[in-house]
């Protein structure tokens, strides 16, 4: 079914919903949610969680691409889900690994987990990622939003993990540098 049919039933208040949601978005939500909770029964659950809150906000949201707005959702229940659980430590997991690399460019006294409650910075990466040529953003998002290994994206990719590893080394970099040229780094 197609994305447009599926909002469509939302704003009609039709059951189907849902489970065409789970039938089309399904694996992609579960993908977001295990990568960052490791745990599948959570998983499982958070997805649920994902589904009702999609049955709760649309309408009146009508979300332009309905993947990206169930990943979100999906992701910012995870993340959510991941603090309440890991709320004194962080275990050395993948999430936890990507975490730690991506804050080595985001300003002090900001952290990641906060970042997606933060729309001007995330407005703010946007813009710098749709400055960045199209395998590089794909290879960004995969790690960062996706929370995907560097073998999972090596594996999409085709590319070797040593270049998904520079290419993320590089493009953190360039991050960096774009958000201290933003003012988000005191001088």
């Amino acid at each position: 079914m197609e994305d447009n049919a599926i909002i469509e039933l939302y704003w009609n208040r039709d059951d189907r919903a849902v489970s065409q949601t789970a039938e089309k978005y399904g694996a992609y939500c579960m993908k977001i949610s295990q990568n960052i909770l490791n745990n599948f029964s959570d998983s499982e659950e958070n997805v649920n969680d994902t589904y009702l809150k999609a049955w709760n906000s649309i309408p009146p949201t009508r979300p332009k691409i309905l993947s990206a707005y169930l990943g979100r959702i999906a992701r910012n229940l995870a993340l959510n889900r991941y603090k309440a659980r890991h709320a004194e430590k962080r275990a050395g997991d993948e999430f936890s690994v990507s975490l730690d690399e991506l804050s080595q460019c985001t300003p002090s006294g900001v952290s990641v987990e906060d970042e997606v409650q933060i729309k001007k910075l995330g407005q703010t990466i946007n813009r710098f990622l749709s400055e960045q040529k199209e395998d590089v953003r794909a290879v960004f998002v995969c790690r960062y939003f996706n929370c995907d290994s560097i073998e999972e994206i090596s594996s999409k990719s085709g590319f070797s993990q040593s270049k998904i590893k520079s290419i993320l080394m590089r493009t953190r970099m360039k991050l960096r540098l774009y958000l201290e040229k933003e003012g988000y780094y005191e001088e």
